[in-house]
């Protein structure tokens, strides 16, 4: 695991991740329908398109989730995962994102075998599924153990600043093995607490309006849509440059 603590954005396109990384980013997570569902699994065009934007295949980790709701899936759903999973290592992805629970509120062993599997030495990631999970630190040597190379987690609140204590316990436990990076509502501001409480890695999505106040049309939708705020990502840089000067 890299010494230096990394800047992730969530983006969900070419110009979000050009924005993010002319900004300052050193990572980004390239996902979907981010406001709507929480992210889901990005089209192969949008995958190809910021790969040829980034410059190493491991500052791009896509997002593969094939629905909104719940992370238990069924056999199709997993088997679906795998193959996105090799799709977006095959295309170059330098990571993938993935999260899968039983119905007993447990890491899905088999469901991440299969994914650390298809992802063939690229980064896996476990997404905040972790946050469902009634002891988020007993579930680590487990996904150390399954391959897993990053866990995103807010410490189970809304918001990571919320839930500094968790993120820290979960560092403190980790003990180096695995990158634990802070994600969820997180604020430019909130960067400090989240670094010096232990967070190997600060995620946000930087997100605002676009400028289009056009109505979808008959066919439903709302007007506009989201894009990355180059002002957020340009703050959260700097308080990260900030906290890590005074180390």
């Amino acid at each position: 695991m890299s010494a230096r603590t990394a800047l992730e954005v969530a983006v969900q396109d070419a110009a979000g991740a050009r924005t993010a990384f002319d900004a300052g980013a050193d990572r980004v997570e390239l996902c979907q329908a981010l406001a709507g569902t929480g992210g889901l699994t990005p089209s192969a065009g949008t995958i190809e398109a910021v790969l040829r934007i980034a410059d190493a295949p491991e500052r791009v980790a896509v997002l593969v989730r094939p629905r909104p709701g719940g992370f238990v899936y069924d056999a199709e759903e997993v088997a679906l995962v795998a193959a996105d999973v090799r799709d977006a290592v095959r295309r170059g992805a330098g990571g993938v994102v993935v999260g899968a629970l039983t119905h007993r509120g447990a890491v899905d062993e088999e469901a991440m075998r299969r994914w650390t599997d298809a992802a063939d030495g690229a980064d896996v990631v476990f997404h905040r599924a972790i946050d469902v999970l009634p002891a988020p630190l007993g579930a680590i040597d487990q996904l150390i153990g399954l391959g897993v190379r990053r866990v995103l987690t807010s410490g189970g609140a809304a918001r990571s600043i919320d839930g500094l204590a968790t993120i820290a316990g979960i560092a403190r436990g980790s003990a180096g093995r695995i990158q634990v990076m802070a994600g969820g509502g997180v604020r430019p501001r909130d960067i400090p607490d989240l670094v010096r409480g232990g967070a190997h890695a600060v995620h946000l999505s930087a997100r605002t309006s676009s400028s289009d106040a056009m109505p979808a049309g008959p066919g439903g939708g709302a007007a506009g849509y989201d894009v990355t705020d180059v002002a957020i990502v340009r703050a959260a840089r700097a308080a990260l440059n900030g906290v890590l000067a005074l180390r």
